[in-house]
């Protein structure tokens, strides 16, 4: 049976979960206001101040962090299952309950995710400057 403990011991061994506070994380508007051509800071802010609410509403309790997305990560799902959700709020877009900016944020979500569990972290990259 997975007990109090056997979930306790699940959740120190397979992952950390550091989160910003509003206070500690890096302002987004360093750029001259001229750099942004599309408000890609004001959707960037508007993208921080949603996830960071989602962790407020996850299912779990005070004792435990545990998500069910940690759960489906430790089945080795999590990459799938990130992918599909990202495309179910991209392709219900516009169809229920019109232009839903809740249904974007929520694929851009999922996208961050998949972004985690695909290991592009892990990637060293070079952009174009």
């Amino acid at each position: 049976m997975f007990g109090p403990e056997d979930e306790k011991s699940f959740v120190e061994n397979t992952f950390t979960l550091t989160m910003e506070t509003p206070e500690t994380m890096p302002d987004l508007n360093t750029e001259p206001s001229h750099f942004w051509k599309y408000e890609e800071d004001k959707t960037l802010k508007e993208i921080r101040d949603y996830l960071s609410g989602t962790y407020r509403s996850h299912y779990t309790s005070q004792e435990s962090k545990t998500q069910t997305l940690d759960l489906i990560e430790s089945i080795g799902d999590a990459e799938p299952f990130t992918r599909s959700n990202a495309i179910k709020y991209l392709s219900r877009f516009g169809k229920k309950n019109g232009k839903s900016k809740l249904d974007i944020l929520k694929a851009i979500h999922y996208c961050i995710l998949l972004y985690h569990f695909s290991g592009m972290h892990k990637e060293s990259s070079s952009y174009p400057r």
